[in-house]
């Protein structure tokens, strides 16, 4: 479907002109948008359609975090939670292909053997690239959703959403990259509070709420915001000030107050206070 994106279709036309006419044409995508359609009206000649799950189901044996982040703390609360994971491999998935290049290096300079993959980087680099992390040369791959489609990864133990996708269906190809052939697998998003509404819209779509993770030693903060369902969240209760000083204590003067020459005007009130008509 999305590697459609990338070009792909005048090849396929090429491919079917020059294959039999009479053959047998199986075609196989994770989602049926229209332009899909329109190829399947194409290529196939009455077309049976197989579905195996339905539409916006995420894999049960995969378990699902979100961390409500600063936007400036990023990368600091990636890396503490892939050193308490254990973190055997995993897929790391950006929005924005220079987020990518940036990212990438930030780990290397933690010393992660990590290494990016997005639709800009030459073939031949990319099938490098994938292969290495297959023979597990490389424990993280830093990827944008396109260059990422059909990857089939054996063992993939974790998938971290680093940008939360802006497109709900992507969410579940994400993390459909971890928890194959009945295995476990866990994933991690963060979510910053600009991100809020992408997250209400794939807890709307998956019709489940992301449970909040715990990173280190600290608490899972409530959202203060409204849920897939529209119910407001708890919000974390404001602390009353303290007042300084002792309870009931007057201020005392400043230094140039001069408090005699204060006048009061006793229990009577001048006429020009009252009320103007």
């Amino acid at each position: 479907d999305r590697m459609l994106d990338m070009g792909f279709i005048p090849d396929i036309e090429k491919i079917v002109s020059l294959v039999p006419f009479t053959r047998q044409t199986l075609l196989f995508s994770a989602t049926m948008p229209p332009e899909i359609r329109k190829l399947t009206e194409k290529f196939l000649s009455n077309p049976k359609e197989v579905s195996v799950a339905r539409a916006a189901t995420t894999a049960k044996n995969v378990e699902q975090f979100v961390v409500h982040v600063d936007p400036r703390r990023k990368k600091e609360v990636l890396s503490q939670i892939i050193e308490q994971e254990n973190v055997q491999n995993a897929f790391i998935f950006c929005n924005r292909k220079r987020d990518i290049d940036g990212l990438v290096q930030w780990l290397k300079g933690k010393r992660y053997n990590v290494r990016g993959l997005h639709g800009d980087m030459p073939q031949k680099t990319r099938t490098e690239t994938l292969e290495a992390f297959k023979n597990d040369k490389i424990t993280l791959l830093v990827c944008s959703d396109v260059a990422a489609r059909g990857l089939d990864v054996d063992d993939l133990s974790h998938v971290f959403n680093f940008d939360v996708p802006m497109n709900a269906d992507d969410y579940v190809h994400r993390i459909g990259r971890t928890g194959r052939a009945g295995k476990n697998g866990r994933a991690w998003m963060l979510v910053t509070r600009a991100e809020q509404k992408y997250l209400d819209a794939i807890e709307k779509l998956i019709k489940e709420i992301i449970p909040e993770g715990v990173v280190g030693d600290s608490r899972p903060a409530k959202k203060a915001v409204s849920n897939a369902d529209g119910v407001e969240c708890d919000k974390p209760k404001d602390k009353p000030q303290k007042s300084r000083g002792k309870p009931g204590a007057a201020r005392k003067p400043r230094r140039g107050d001069d408090q005699s020459d204060v006048k009061g005007f006793g229990d009577e009130m001048p006429g020009f206070f009252g009320k103007v008509e």
